[in-house]
């Protein structure tokens, strides 16, 4: 499964590099996330580790994948037959960026989560890019 989402954003790109990659901020922000777990110093970067809870789902590890200074990052989630790979990504315009959100889901427990999960997969995306556009605008 697929889902993907992209907001606009009216402020300096380095702000929102700032909000996006503060991720042990985002429960005070983003009402997608419980609580964040840093496993390790300093910001993120490749190899890193998060461990998320979000509301009604279990707390998860993430380990950042790929990561391009100010632009973009992604991370990757596994187990249970369910792999989930979510990308982070800053594309520069005139006023600010555009931000985009996505999440990838395979192995063979996506069809069967994907297909539980959709709605509100679809909406915690959604609501996480109104998120830090908010926070970044405010």
């Amino acid at each position: 499964m697929h889902f993907e989402t992209t907001i606009d954003i009216d402020a300096p790109l380095e702000r929102i590099w700032r909000v996006m990659t503060d991720i042990a901020r985002w429960p005070a922000f983003m009402p997608t996330v419980t609580s964040v777990e840093r496993l390790g110093d300093g910001p993120p970067a490749l190899g890193g580790r998060i461990r998320i809870k979000q509301p009604g789902l279990p707390a998860l590890l993430w380990r950042v994948t790929e990561f391009d200074e100010g632009s973009s990052f992604g991370w990757r989630s596994a187990g249970a037959g369910l792999t989930t790979v979510a990308g982070h990504t800053l594309t520069p315009r005139t006023a600010g960026a555009s931000l985009r959100l996505t999440i990838d889901q395979s192995g063979p427990a996506a069809p069967l989560i994907g297909l539980l999960t959709k709605g509100r997969t679809t909406r915690y995306v959604r609501t996480e890019a109104e998120s830090i556009k908010r926070r970044c605008e405010g």
